[in-house]
């Protein structure tokens, strides 16, 4: 086979890995969070501590696995396209969970008043830190399994 012959072959092999990758990622859909199952469950509080500690152990445990944060709503936001985040915590601590709720699930969103305690299940993505306004731990697409 001759020199041209295989770059050819090279090109056409690469050509269709490369829709072959484009075709699966363009009819991906995301995994339906109300039917997995949760690899941990735990307290809004003890999250908030977990990240307030050591941050990097607290990343390495929680961040891209599903979590299930029990806890009371100290806020509840909705915003002006009608998505809803919740922020769990103490009230007497600027610091909070912060549940982005998945757009599927905005109805039962809309019950949901700050004082509840709420059990929210969902992909936690890591935190935000500042010396003013505390530490937010994110958790987005959310569920909410109790109320």
């Amino acid at each position: 086979m001759s020199g041209k012959k295989r770059i050819l072959l090279a090109v056409l092999l690469i050509t269709v890995a490369a829709a072959i990758y484009v075709y699966r990622e363009y009819n991906r859909t995301n995994v339906n969070i109300a039917t997995e199952k949760s690899a941990f469950t735990v307290s809004a509080p003890e999250l908030i501590i977990a990240f307030s500690g050591d941050n990097s152990v607290a990343s390495k445990k929680y961040v891209g696995k599903i979590i299930s944060v029990t806890g009371m709503v100290k806020n509840v936001y909705r915003d002006d396209r009608g998505y809803y985040t919740l922020s769990l915590g103490d009230t007497s601590s600027v610091s909070s969970v912060r549940c982005s709720v998945d757009s599927m699930y905005t109805n039962r969103a809309a019950s949901i008043k700050a004082g509840m305690n709420v059990v929210v299940k969902g992909n936690c993505t890591g935190y935000n830190e500042d010396e003013l306004l505390g530490l937010d731990v994110i958790v987005n697409r959310c569920v909410i399994e109790e109320h």
